[in-house]
This record gives C-alpha cells, sequence and structure tokens, in this order.
C-alpha cells in the first residue's frame, strides 16, 4: 500500500520538465534499439528484444568479437576454394 501511495505522490509531485525528459529518453531508447536491431540484421545477427534487455538490466548489447580484415580474407578464400572444388 505505502508502494503505491509513494509511486503515486512521485508520478503526481515531479515537474513537467522531467517528465517529458523521461518521455524522451524512453522514446531514444526505443530508436537506438531498432537501429541497432537493423545493424544487426544486416550483419546476420539476431536483433535484440525488450526481454533480453530487461534480464540484462539494461545493458543495450553484448560484446561481439570482432574480425579483423585478414581473417574476413580469408575465410572468403577458404569458402571459394570450397565452392571450386564442389564443381
Amino acid at each position: 500500500m505505502w508502494e503505491k501511495l509513494i509511486s503515486w505522490l512521485a508520478l503526481h509531485l515531479r515537474s513537467r520538465y522531467v517528465r517529458a525528459l523521461e518521455q524522451d529518453v524512453e522514446r531514444l531508447r526505443t530508436e537506438n534499439r531498432a537501429l541497432v536491431n537493423s545493424l544487426l540484421g544486416t550483419a546476420g545477427f539476431p536483433p535484440l528484444s525488450m526481454d533480453e534487455d530487461a534480464r540484462r538490466g539494461g545493458v543495450a548489447m553484448t560484446a561481439v568479437r570482432r574480425r579483423t580484415w585478414t581473417q574476413i580474407a580469408r575465410e572468403r578464400e577458404i569458402a571459394a576454394g570450397k565452392a571450386a572444388g564442389e564443381k
């Protein structure tokens, strides 16, 4: 009961400016999540969901091991060699 009363008071005693800032932050987080999911989709990774964000405590993305250009070139060369060997 006290929690409801405190949350109600906090909501109604806050200034309009603070509420507007909080709404803007939420909008920007949603927009950023959409952009990150778009980039992840382009890179071939599954998109982040809202549940994952809540479970990890607000962390936007997990650490991804980045490959160097030489590793990417080597992988492409191996794939091209396999494709040529299958013909």
